[in-house]
C-alpha cells in the first residue's frame, strides 16, 4: 500500500525533520549493482509559488535522448534551508512518474548525502523510489575540500565531520567543478564515474543539462 501523500510529504516542519532522519537511515551507499541502460536527469525551477520539475531520459552509454517530461505543481512547503526536497519533491516525483520507462539511475541537479542532515533531494527521492541516484550540484552545501586540478576528470574529496561525503569534480577543462555525492544505492566512486561518463563536453552531465535547459524554457513560457 502506498503511504498517504501527507506522510511522504508532511507540511509540518517538525514532522519533515523527523521523516528526514528516518529516510536518512534507509540510504544504502553501495556500488552500482549493474551498468544502467536508462539514465534520467532531473531539475526543478520556480515560477512564483509553482514548481516546474523536469525529467529527461537518456539511453546509456550512447547518451541518446529518449523522452522529456515535466510537471508543474503548487509549492505546498515553505522555503526552509535544509528542507528544500520537501518543497520540490512532490513535483519531481510526479515528473519522474510520467516517464514511460523506469530509469535505472537518476542524476539530480542538487545534493545527495552532501547535506546538513545527510538527505538531499537525490537521497530523498532515490530512497522513496528505491532507484540508484546521484546528486551533482553546482555549489557546495556542506563540507570542506581542496580545489581540484584544472583538467576534466580531476577531483578532490568533499569532507564533512571527518567523513567522505562526495567529491568535487572537474567535468570540463577550466570550468567550475561540480559537487558530486551519492544519493541511494550507489557509492562515491560510482557516482563520480557515472557523472563523468554522462558529461559529454559540457559542465553538466547530459541528462541534467537537458533538464536544466528545458526547465528554463518552460519557466519562461509560463512566467
Amino acid at each position: 500500500m502506498t503511504p498517504h501523500p501527507s506522510i511522504i510529504w508532511p507540511g509540518d516542519v517538525r514532522k519533515a525533520r523527523e521523516l528526514q532522519a528516518l529516510l536518512a537511515g534507509k540510504i544504502r551507499l553501495v556500488p552500482l549493482e549493474k551498468a544502467p541502460s536508462l539514465v534520467a536527469g532531473v531539475d526543478a525551477a520556480f515560477i512564483d509559488d509553482r514548481i516546474v520539475a523536469v525529467a529527461c531520459l537518456f539511453r546509456y552509454p550512447e547518451m541518446d535522448a529518449v523522452e522529456d517530461v515535466y510537471a508543474i505543481r503548487k509549492a505546498d512547503f515553505p522555503y526552509i534551508p535544509g528542507l528544500l526536497s520537501f518543497r520540490e519533491g512532490p513535483a519531481v516525483m510526479e515528473a519522474i512518474g510520467r516517464l514511460r520507462e523506469r530509469p535505472d539511475l537518476i542524476l539530480f541537479d542538487g545534493q545527495g548525502i552532501a547535506h546538513p542532515r545527510g538527505l538531499g533531494i537525490a537521497c530523498h527521492v532515490g530512497v522513496l523510489l528505491d532507484i540508484p541516484s546521484i546528486g551533482c550540484a553546482k555549489s557546495r552545501l556542506v563540507g570542506s575540500y581542496a580545489e581540484p586540478g584544472r583538467k576534466s576528470g580531476s577531483s578532490t574529496g568533499l569532507m564533512h565531520n571527518g567523513r567522505l561525503i562526495g567529491r568535487v569534480v572537474r567535468t570540463k577543462d577550466n570550468v567550475r567543478p561540480l559537487f558530486v555525492s551519492p544519493g541511494h544505492r550507489v557509492d562515491v566512486d560510482d557516482a563520480v564515474r557515472m557523472v563523468l561518463e554522462c558529461s559529454r563536453g559540457y559542465r553538466l552531465p547530459e541528462p541534467v543539462r537537458r533538464a536544466d535547459a528545458l526547465s528554463k524554457k518552460i519557466k519562461k513560457k509560463f512566467a
